[in-house]
């Protein structure tokens, strides 16, 4: 709507002079100049001369080239070809073409063509069907209208079609000379807007003037939900609607929403404009206006929305939001978010103020774009309280995420021999909990693809000597740990650490005894830094002094390990001879692997100091120079260590229900069962670590994921509970001692037909705030944001179930996750909680959704969000409510759904208390 300046009216006074004789003598003077000036008198000869006389040829005198001219064609000599008077212009500037079922008829009198039953004309570009259609070309005409048939229904309304625009009226007159046309009872479509008109006259392809009309976004024309009613209204197809006083209709119920006037733009392109902002009132900060502002559609690559929020209090919200594509290149949007909240009134004692942002940007690259590099880009970082401070409803499902993170990454590949790769990144990890900062930036790695050295000219690679190959490792980081009140500050730089190393890995594996696969791996590592610590023994202030010592130093380690593994087979086959069982057959794979590794110990980088006690007793502590490296200190411990690791994977071949296929179908029973543990020869103690056990599968025809696992100690437990060198089983236990155990089960059913209805907006929204997709922490809402709310076309439900007469969809998501811990005896549950979130649609209008959960250990809920959606057809009804927790508050919409009207809307909201 647009508010339009009424003009203004000016009153014009003509002064008349008195009548005068000196017009007559001024018109006397300017007319006798006028002769002088354009007058021409005869040409005098100049004295003594003379004048020569022009010679004429006889016309009786022949020239004898003359008889050879060709002589000039009576049709060149037409004076009509060089007539001087321009030719009529046809009424008809392209051909006609009509047809028409029953018959057509010339009438040469009236010189008038009638066309009946399924008439069909086209000219240019304008297309006209109906029953029957009348053109007169003496007027210029042509008359469409349907047919009444004998049972008195009217069929066959016309339809007319002029370039991209189309109207279906009741009968239409149209001149194809001045393009006018005068149309009754119309229906057509405008970007999304039915207009229906009881008289509308056409007066040219640009302007189409409307009486008494209706339009609305229904798509039921005929028996819309809503309309709006103008006596005047003015259409320029592809621009625009503009109409006087407009009157808000409700299912034919006139309602006192009305305009003195309206102006709606109609366009398929984007278009700059002001969004209108939703009101309210907040608990904390009074009235408020939000997500108003300005969409900017500054090219067809990229946009700019700029909204702003205003508390009555004096708080206030800013953002802005970006979306880029081109097409075969690359994609992304970005979002700076910035509040400044208070709550309360200043001077009173819970008065209080904060700021809080956030910055968010994903980029993607298009594998089309460029097949040797690739750059990334996926940010989420900002004050760590943002979401837990935020008013805004699309944070609500991400108010419990504990970390932000984010990465933004270029990667290369150099072709040749050997191939080159390089990468440069930069990271960030936040905890939102305890406000620490981490940081990459950045992380450079370059690598050179295996080199085999021995590798034949031609053929496979076989033997322990041909498949030795080595490569080239180098990664450099600059890493930086800071809190959230340091963020991007000076003091933040001041303890960046960085550093270089350099890794030359090499391997070789082949077969042995045919069966067997031994894997030989040996690597050379070279650490730079470029800084390291000097420690001392301080006597006088009895503490130990760390110096730091600037300056280039570097430590280089190795180690080897080998692996020899194979695949076992083994079936288990119950068919028997005249009996077909269910289960047929049982598949087992086992790999069972054996691995060996030796780390040396590299004591020539360790140096000691002396520390005295209060008793004058000396100490010798020993420590390395290098112990702040980015990638640690080197090992000064030796290690010589056996690990014993077996997968197993176990799948059923089962008779299928149906019985027209032959094969069995494959279940897998367990998708990896897998036994870990490992021996160490060269500690004096303790030699066995704890064996692992955890596995995964998946029941109920793959809907359910299960994975476990547990850790099983050897080892025996003293009085007061640490860990002793003696067997479980010496010390009067059992073989193992179960030290831990976690389970986790994700569980998601729907029905056949029914399609989630969380927008991917909503989702995407989500994650890349860092939380979930499974919708188990509530879902992302913003309800007079129309991206949010996605909805689909729903086929009509035409198999009813056998429990229920209508089809009723629904989906629902469990999440099972328990915890046991007993390390020292605890014998504990340490987390027992179980997680839902699902949607059913008890009509197919009426959407009932919840996420929740149980914490069985804590004995409460955990956070809970209600929904309740009515799609009233063109229009939405919303509710969302967060019944209890700090967190408590709800949001009720009720709003037009096209993006035309979306700003007709009603909303209220009860935001969350502030928490101290």
């Amino acid at each position: 709507m647009a508010i339009q300046k009424p003009s203004h009216t000016f009153t014009k006074i003509h002064l008349k002079a008195l009548r005068t004789n000196n017009f007559h003598i001024l018109f006397i003077l300017s007319f006798t100049v006028f002769i002088n000036t354009f007058g021409f008198a005869q040409d005098v000869p100049k004295q003594g001369g003379t004048v020569n006389p022009e010679k004429e040829n006889d016309s009786t005198s022949l020239n004898a080239n003359d008889l050879i001219k060709p002589e000039i064609s009576e049709k060149g000599q037409d004076s009509i070809l060089t007539d001087s008077v321009k030719p009529i212009k046809e009424t008809l500037t392209g051909p006609v073409t009509y047809k028409a079922t029953d018959y057509t008829s010339f009438n040469n009198k009236e010189q008038k063509l009638y066309l009946y039953n399924e008439a069909e004309v086209y000219y240019e570009d304008m297309e006209i069907k109906a029953g029957v259609i009348i053109i007169d070309y003496n007027t210029q005409t042509v008359f469409a209208t349907g047919i009444v048939d004998t049972s008195g229904v009217y069929t066959q309304a016309p339809i007319f079609k002029q370039a991209n625009n189309v109207v279906e009226p009741d009968s239409i007159k149209f001149n194809y000379d001045n393009q006018k046309a005068l149309v009754f009872n119309s229906k057509t479509e405008q970007a999304g807007m039915q207009i229906f008109a009881p008289v509308t006259k056409k007066i040219n392809d640009s302007t189409v003037f409307l009486y008494k009309g209706r339009f609305t976004t229904s798509k039921d024309i005929e028996d819309p939900e809503y309309y709006f009613k103008a006596n005047k209204i003015k259409v320029v197809p592809g621009e625009k609607i503009v109409v006087g006083p407009t009157n808000m209709v409700i299912q034919d119920v006139p309602t006192i929403i009305g305009l003195p006037f309206g102006f709606f733009p109609l366009t398929d392109k984007q278009t700059s404009g002001v969004i209108i902002p939703t009101f309210g009132e907040d608990n904390n900060r009074g009235y408020f206006i939000q997500n108003g502002g300005y969409y900017f559609a500054l090219s067809d690559y990229f946009d700019l929305a700029v909204l702003g929020d205003y508390y009555t209090n004096g708080s206030y919200g800013l953002r802005f939001e970006s979306s880029y594509a081109k097409r075969y290149r690359f994609s992304g949007n970005a979002g700076f978010r910035y509040e400044n909240l208070i709550n309360s009134e200043r001077g009173f004692p819970d008065y209080s103020r904060s700021t809080i942002y956030n910055i968010r940007w994903s980029h993607t690259q298009d594998a089309k774009a460029n097949p040797s590099s690739r750059f990334t880009a996926s940010v989420n970082l900002g004050s760590s309280r943002y979401y837990q401070q935020s008013v805004n409803q699309v944070n609500t499902p991400n108010f419990l995420n504990n970390t932000l993170a984010s990465s933004i990454s270029y990667s290369k590949t150099f072709s040749g021999e050997p191939e080159v790769n390089l990468s440069v990144a930069a990271t960030h990890s936040q905890n939102t909990n305890t406000e620490v900062i981490n940081m990459t930036l950045p992380t450079i790695q370059a690598s050179v693809n295996r080199i085999f050295p021995f590798e034949p000219k031609s053929g496979i690679k076989k033997g322990i000597i041909q498949n030795i190959n080595f490569q080239y490792n180098v990664r450099a980081e600059n890493r930086i740990q800071t809190t959230d009140s340091l963020f991007f500050k000076k003091e933040m730089w001041d303890d960046a650490e960085n550093g270089i190393r350099h890794s030359i890995p090499i391997a070789t594996n082949f077969k042995l005894l045919k069966y067997l696969s031994l894997s030989a791996n040996a690597a050379y590592d070279e650490t730079w830094v470029f800084e390291t610590v000097n420690k001392y023994y301080d006597i006088e202030e009895d503490i130990v002094v760390t110096d730091p010592v600037k300056g280039f130093d570097a430590f280089r380690t190795y180690n080897f390990n080998t692996n020899l593994g194979t695949t076992l087979y083994g079936m288990f086959d119950f068919r028997k001879e005249g009996k077909d069982p269910k289960i047929q057959r049982i598949r087992h794979i086992m790999r069972p692997s054996i691995s060996y590794s030796i780390n040396p110990s590299f004591n020539n980088y360790y140096e000691t100091y002396n520390v005295i006690d209060a008793d004058g007793n000396t100490q010798e502590v020993e420590y390395t120079r290098f112990e702040s490296s980015i990638y640690g200190a080197p090992n000064n411990r030796y290690s010589s260590s056996m690990g014993i690791a077996i997968s197993n994977n176990i799948e059923a071949k089962v008779r299928d229900r149906d019985s027209t296929k032959t094969e069995a179908k494959t279940i897998k029973l367990l998708d990896n069962l897998n036994f870990a543990t490992s021996y160490n020869f060269a500690a004096d103690s303790l030699n066995w670590s704890s064996l692992r056990v955890s596995g995964n599968t998946q029941i109920l025809q793959n809907k359910m994921n299960i994975n476990f696992g547990m850790t099983l100690d050897p080892y025996a437990l003293d009085n007061e509970n640490r860990k002793i060198d003696m067997f479980n089983i010496d010390n009067g236990g059992s073989l193992f001692r179960l030290t831990s155990a976690n389970v986790t089960m994700n569980y998601t059913i729907n029905s056949d037909i029914f399609s989630d209805k969380a927008s991917e907006t909503s989702r995407q929204e989500t994650l890349q705030s860092g939380g979930r997709a499974d919708d188990l922490f509530g879902r992302a809402q913003d309800f007079s944001d129309p991206r949010f709310n996605e909805d689909s076309e729903k086929e009509e439900q035409t198999s009813p179930s056998p429990l229920y007469t209508s089809k009723i969809p629904w989906n629902l998501k469990l999440a099972y996750a328990v915890n046991y811990t007993n390390i020292a005896r605890e014998n504990e549950i340490s987390s027992h909680s179980l997680m839902f979130s699902g949607d059913i649609e008890f009509s197919p209008r009426w959407t009932v959704g919840a996420s929740s959960g149980y914490d069985f250990k804590n004995k409460g809920f955990t956070y809970t969000q209600l929904r309740f959606e009515r799609d009233l057809l063109s229009w939405r009804m919303s509710f969302s409510w967060v019944p209890f927790s700090s967190r408590t508050s709800w949001y009720f919409f009720i709003g037009i759904k096209s993006n035309i009207l979306k700003d007709i809307k009603y909303d209220k909201r009860r935001q969350p208390d502030q928490q101290l």
